[in-house]
């Protein structure tokens, strides 16, 4: 599962600290290195960081939490560009954000991610809220996913397909109408190759 980079760095500091001193910090120490006041916001991270595999709490110990794994975490950085709501331009983010991926989520050509704020691909298990993985390329095969920029600069998130001098932008959802439109009408921004989704 993906981390945050919040997550990604509180994860380091602990390994960090049990190569150096051979046992991990308090959720105290954590939140003094980050800056962080709340220990209940620390504490969150660090179950987060449980549940998706990459450290255990040991009950009842001032100093429980350990590495599950002591091989370091291979993941690839990505930016996070902003937010996308279906016939709505993209909307930036107002700062820089990023999000770390396994490796194989990504290729050769250059990668970003977006935040779903649309329901028209739910058959394809694309939901509200979910991050897409979009490989940036302007070229795509029939039947694939797509960030479809349309006129005005509205954009949105459906499949492609061709047919005669028209494209389809076909969602995965019965109560959301497809889109027939002029080719030249129709960009494309990117292609879909991941999904990544939170359970809070």
């Amino acid at each position: 599962m993906y981390l945050t980079k919040r997550q990604k760095e509180i994860f380091d500091y602990v390994r960090e600290q049990v190569d150096r001193n051979g046992y991990a910090p308090t959720l105290q120490e954590i939140g003094t290195h980050f800056g962080l006041s709340s220990p209940a916001t620390v504490y969150k991270h660090i179950e987060l960081l449980v549940q998706k595999g990459y450290l255990r709490k040991a009950p009842h110990q001032g100093r429980g939490i350990q590495l599950v794994d002591l091989e370091p975490v291979r993941t690839v950085e990505v930016p996070l560009l902003g937010q996308l709501a279906a016939g709505r331009p993209i909307e930036a983010l107002p700062q820089a954000e990023t999000v770390n991926l396994p490796p194989d989520f990504v290729g050769r050509k250059p990668t970003y991610a977006l935040r779903v704020r649309d329901n028209s691909l739910l058959d394809e298990q694309i939901r509200d809220g979910d991050l897409v993985i979009i490989e940036d390329r302007t070229t795509a095969a029939d039947g694939e996913t797509i960030i479809a920029l349309l006129q005005g600069g509205k954009a949105t998130v459906r499949k492609l397909y061709r047919e005669g001098d028209k494209i389809r932008l076909q969602p995965a959802n019965p109560a959301v109408e497809p889109l027939v439109l002029d080719q030249d009408d129709v960009r494309v921004h990117g292609v879909v190759v991941g999904v990544m989704r939170h359970y809070p």
